[in-house]
Formats: C-alpha cells, sequence, structure tokens
C-alpha cells in the first residue's frame, strides 16, 4: 500500500493456503496476511485476488518455451543442483531462499551443469 501511487491498484494473484500449522509465527498459523487497508482506502486503490488464468497463458508459453524465446530457469531463479546437493538446496529452500532448485542427478540438463 506504501508503494502503489494513489488511485493505483494490487493484486495478489496464486494460491494461498488459509492455515498453515507448521508457520513461522501466528499470523502464518492462522492464514493472516497484514494490510494497510486505512492507507489503500485513503489512497483510493484497488485490491484484487484470486488465482491466475494460468490456462490462458499456457500455449504461448509453451511455444516461447519451445522457440527458445522464454528462459523459464532463468524466469523463475531456478537453480540446477546435483543429487549430492539436495540436502542442502532443501535446507536453503526451507530458510526462506528466494529460488527453485532443479535436481540433475547426471548433468543431463542441456546448457546446465549442477553447481
Amino acid at each position: 500500500m506504501g508503494i502503489t501511487r494513489a488511485g493505483g491498484a494490487l493484486g495478489v494473484p496464486g494460491l494461498y493456503v488459509t492455515d498453515d500449522p507448521g508457520g513461522v509465527d501466528d499470523d502464518a498459523r492462522s492464514g493472516t496476511l497484514k494490510v494497510r487497508l486505512g492507507l489503500g482506502w485513503a489512497k483510493s486503490h484497488r485490491f484484487t485476488t484470486g488465482q491466475c488464468p494460468v490456462m490462458k497463458y499456457h500455449r504461448s508459453l509453451m511455444m516461447a518455451i519451445l522457440h527458445d524465446r522464454v528462459h523459464l530457469a532463468k524466469a523463475v531463479n531456478a537453480t540446477v543442483i546435483g543429487l549430492d546437493d539436495a540436502p542442502r538446496g532443501h535446507a536453503e529452500f526451507d530458510q526462506g531462499a528466494s529460488r527453485k532448485y532443479v535436481l540433475d542427478p547426471h548433468g543431463a540438463l542441456t546448457g546446465a551443469r549442477p553447481v
């Protein structure tokens, strides 16, 4: 709310669970999201939630990947790791690392070598 311009819009796309018994704090455990609605109201924000219409984009994304116009692993911050590094990758992900890990146990991914 603080960085969105007056009259702007905020969207929270994705799939969110309502609660997480293993969450890091009471808010995460109850699925509570703290949002400054008063500030949003004062700045006349529009606020939208819901799942992304992924089916709408499947074909165009697939074609962009196949024709090498989109490098998906780079776009989603994926890191290729070997099987021996899986425990480290899992631990980093559990600690909140902002990356995704792709296991490549045999180094078979084209142009990618395990880190």
